[in-house]
């Protein structure tokens, strides 16, 4: 059956075992297990208020019996459109206990995006925040069925006198009309008499919707399983090397609506007994301070929240030694920043190191980490516990020999159900195999060692050709963050009538560093000494900051369709 199935990497596993026993659960059932044991343990933290374990569970039974009440049913979808709070927790799984599902979508998406969301998915009602009531209720008359609005405010999640202050601070109050909507607290009163059906769920059954651009780029509603979602929590615990993690405390600040935000930063904490504490909105202010408050042990994260680690004034004299746990993935981490991050990490008393990871959405989120004590420079780690990589010839089911480039294909308990009424797109996504397993086509380049460490190189879309040759933008972006005058890169290709594309890159130097000509000569003259000539940035423009997509990546696409826009005098 070829090197995926003999598991090599199970030698660099430590003590994290081979296999995992998965119950037969739904994201609920799992989390009301988890409350029973550690009752009296804190759920979550929000701007200083805390929740128990028992207290988050009658917060569900009374979101539960409030959403019944009003009449959503078994295998309907909701739509939460909710940053980092209370009440989106409690809704994910008050629909969960019911049979319901929640469609996650950002709530920072534009309303035209959320007309799509809702007509896509046939919601039968949104959750949001006060301050995008006006923006749903835009879309009235583009919504093909009716929905209803739930509206949260953060204040009334607040404790005292937070939950007066708000209203009146900056942005923090919105007011609403009188009709058109139903405020969440009388939701919930509302159904107060109301009698919940048994939960009589299944392991296997549709228990959220996530959206992707896939390996097309496309739009796409994954759909993710309850066992999905509880195997996720399970493997992160047991390939974490801790144990456990109950008593913990995890830094959630990755959103809600993303794979990541919601399967390691609130899943995986709640059923292994961890506290989340929610940041509902990031900045680097925020972050700081809350890492310093708090002391969490562990942080998931995108690499953009451990670059904003270097540019954190509070955190220069800071002691970070409460770090047990550093995880990075949502993104490719350039192997530079994650030397310059380690050194920070080491100069404030933490003994640990970021351990990169890497996934899909498909997956929920994370299928590989890097093992605690066995880091490989460049490295995703390895797969996580039931979990099979192996790495085929593009456009073929042909497994290749280690150390040889193709594209990377998973396959284990975390793979999606599958895209939501697009029989096409599974079909070319998930495959079965002639080893009769089901593998997911990621759409990812890389390549996997003798020993199992996986290596990932790129979106295979993610390419540059300029004058027939191949340029690899993550290549050049690594090379140029080495240079020790430079924080973070983004190397683009912009449209050339002689070329076909030439190379632009976008740097953002180091704090303290000013972006001179005499450095714009210094980064070139370095590349020059590490690039092939064909593949030299012909562009090098600096930038204070790089655009970000909505959970953190570099949003290169922006990049590129400013660079041609100007180049078309748009």
């Amino acid at each position: 059956m070829g090197l995926s199935a003999s598991a090599p990497w199970l030698a660099y596993y430590g003590n994290t075992p081979a296999s995992l026993d998965y119950p037969h659960k739904t994201m609920y059932q799992l989390l009301a297990a988890t409350a029973k044991q550690y009752p009296n343990n804190t759920a979550y933290i929000f701007q200083g208020k805390e929740t128990t374990f028992a207290s988050f569970m009658k917060r569900i039974e009374a979101a539960a019996k409030g959403l019944y009440h009003m009449g959503i049913r078994k295998g309907d979808k909701v739509t939460i459109c909710m940053a980092n709070t209370p009440q989106a927790l409690d809704c994910f799984y008050a629909l969960n206990r019911i049979g319901a599902i929640p469609n996650m979508i950002h709530p920072l998406s534009a309303a035209k995006e959320i007309a799509f969301y809702l007509n896509f998915s046939k919601s039968k009602a949104i959750l949001t925040l006060d301050q995008f009531y006006n923006k749903v209720a835009s879309i009235s008359g583009e919504l093909e069925n009716p929905t209803q609005i739930l509206i949260a405010k953060i204040a009334d999640e607040l404790p005292f006198p937070l939950n007066l202050l708000y209203p009146m601070t900056k942005g923090g109050h919105h007011p609403l009309p009188k009709q058109g909507y139903k405020l969440w607290y009388t939701m919930v009163a509302e159904g107060k008499n109301a009698v919940l059906p048994k939960h009589d769920g299944k392991a296997d059954d549709c228990a959220a919707i996530l959206y992707s651009g896939g390996t097309t780029g496309t739009t796409k509603g994954i759909m993710l399983s309850n066992l999905n979602f509880n195997a996720l929590g399970l493997q992160t615990i047991a390939a974490s090397g801790f144990g456990s993690v109950a008593g913990m405390k995890m830094l959630s600040i990755m959103p809600v609506f993303h794979g990541f935000g919601l399967g390691i930063g609130i899943h995986t904490a709640l059923i292994g007994g961890a506290t989340c504490i929610l940041v509902p909105q990031f900045s680097v202010k925020v972050y700081s301070d809350t890492l310093l408050k708090h002391k969490p042990e562990l942080i998931p994260g995108v690499p953009t929240l451990f670059e904003a680690l270097l540019r954190a004034e509070a955190l220069e004299k800071a002691d970070l030694s409460f770090l047990k746990g550093i995880f990075s993935g949502g993104d490719s981490l350039p192997p530079e920043l994650k030397k310059k991050v380690d050194a920070f990490l080491k100069e404030h008393g933490c003994k640990e190191q970021i351990r990169e990871g890497y996934g899909t959405t498909e997956c929920v989120t994370a299928s590989c980490l890097t093992p605690k004590d066995y880091a490989r420079s460049g490295s995703i780690g390895v797969p996580f516990p039931d979990t099979y990589y192996k790495i085929v010839t593009p456009g073929t089911t042909e497994e290749v020999a280690p150390n040889t480039e193709g594209e990377i294909c998973v396959s284990g308990p975390t793979v999606m159900l599958g895209y939501m009424d697009n029989p096409e797109e599974t079909a070319n996504t998930l495959r079965r195999h002639y080893d009769g397993r089901i593998w997911l086509h990621t759409g990812d380049l890389g390549h996997m060692d003798q020993d199992g460490f996986v290596y990932f190189r790129l979106r295979m879309k993610r390419m540059i050709i300029t004058s027939g040759y191949n340029v690899y933008p993550s290549q050049l972006e690594n090379i140029i963050d080495g240079y020790e005058k430079v924080l973070l890169s983004c190397v683009i290709g912009v449209k050339d009538t002689y070329r076909g594309q030439k190379v632009k890159a976008f740097v953002v130097p180091m704090p303290g560093i000013e972006p001179t000509e005499e450095l714009k000569q210094e980064i070139l003259d370095y590349c020059s000494s590490h690039i092939a000539k064909y593949a030299m940035p012909r562009e090098l423009e600096f930038r204070t900051e790089l655009p970000k997509t909505l959970v953190g990546k570099v949003a290169y696409r922006v990049l590129e369709e400013e660079a041609n826009a100007a180049l078309e005098g748009i």
